[in-house]
């Protein structure tokens, strides 16, 4: 809670100080602030762009296709995803969070998550652009945003010409970003699975965060790597699991440890799992530990680290852009065809429907997670 109040009036301090300096007067090009939100707008980056689109724009506008049908599957997916979690959270009373919040340096690792989000932003908002272009629509204005204390990025359309675009040309243009952010998932993932991991070598389980009021609350640090448990090696997770099913709530266990490069070892007495009556309880997240088999482990972890969160925040960003909220691409999508062949009367109430129950949905996943940050 400390640390929560120490952040939050860095934060008001720092936007206080950047309102009282800066042209809060929208620009089409510089710097403009307004309450926790910076805009910096350039053209610089437009031709670019352009020449990108240009290069093939048969082939943007399968590209772009292709995204319009993952983008209304992802959206039907997240929809029924979001209802199914908000559904274990309500049986589990708040227990079990169904989203997590991205706040690097608080639930994410702070430099990995910045290089996460920073790849994030750029391929969605490139992806918008170049499709856009490939469209013949004109841009405005690419650049750079701060939200709070979330970075990103963004390419700004011509509104007027866009709405005034035939329905498919603004579905492509919207379903393009969470394409990308999919491509490029599905590309890191391909480069764990046949770059990285092949020369990593787990090597124990990492503790990853330590439960308040556990049994290795106070005992065990953040870090701590387990390589053994009872004299018994551990190298990998499921060689942990294996460990600690066959272990009962009050029995006294003795960890070796690795803490900070040094080997100890700790006691500790077991609780009841709390989801698993009669087995025992140490209270960590565990992590699966890995060193490099070639290679200097300040190049080969970074690098592992960086991909794997690159993979993470894409997918599962690029899937919430899709969930059906205006102004998110997959409300704009769903809003934009309810329009098309719909009655307004009847487009507006299904906007108005489909919103509400995602905010709904949204709530209640979000709720455990906000609880977890809070404490």
């Amino acid at each position: 809670m400390n640390t929560l109040i120490t952040v939050g009036l860095a934060i008001i301090a720092f936007w206080t100080i950047l309102y009282l300096l800066t042209d809060r007067e929208e620009k089409e090009e510089g710097l403009t602030v307004d309450m926790f939100v910076a805009m910096w707008r350039t053209k610089r980056l437009l031709g670019f762009i352009d020449r990108l689109s240009r290069i093939n724009r048969r082939f943007w506008k399968v590209y772009a296709d292709i995204g319009i049908a993952v983008g209304f599957i992802g959206m039907a997916y997240v929809f029924y995803a979001l209802a199914k979690t908000a559904a274990t959270t309500l049986s589990s009373r708040g227990e079990q969070a169904g989203v997590q919040l991205v706040i690097p340096g608080l639930t994410i690792p702070l430099w990995y998550g910045l290089v996460g989000l920073a790849v994030v932003m750029v391929v969605h908002e490139l992806s918008h652009g170049v499709v856009a272009r490939a469209e013949r629509l004109p841009l405005k204005s690419v650049g750079l945003v701060l939200l709070a204390v979330i970075p990103g990025a963004f390419v700004e359309p011509d509104e007027e010409a866009l709405a005034s675009s035939r329905l498919r040309s603004r579905l492509r243009v919207y379903g393009a970003g969470s394409m990308a952010n999919i491509v490029t998932a599905f590309i890191a993932a391909l480069i764990l699975s046949y770059a990285i991991l092949p020369i990593l070598t787990p090597s124990g389980i990492e503790v990853g965060g330590i439960i308040p009021g556990s049994p290795a609350d106070g005992v065990l640090h953040k870090g701590d790597v387990i390589i053994g448990i009872d004299g018994k090696e551990v190298k990998t997770m499921d060689e942990f699991i294996e460990a600690m099913n066959s272990t009962k709530p009050g029995q006294t266990l003795v960890l070796s440890l690795l803490r900070g490069g040094e080997k100890i070892e700790a006691e500790l007495t077991l609780a009841e799992h709390p989801e698993n009556p009669g087995k025992g309880f140490i209270g960590i997240n565990p992590i699966q530990h890995v060193v490099p088999k070639i290679g200097p482990s300040w190049l080969i972890l970074p690098l592992f680290f960086s991909v794997y969160w690159i993979h993470v925040l894409n997918l599962g960003i690029g899937l919430m852009n899709l969930l059906p909220l205006v102004p998110l691409d997959g409300g704009r999508m769903l809003d934009d065809l309810f329009k098309e062949y719909l009655p307004e009367t009847v487009a507006r109430s299904l906007r108005y429907f489909t919103i509400g129950v995602g905010l709904f949905l949204l709530a209640l996943n979000l709720w455990p997670a906000v609880m977890n940050l809070i404490g």
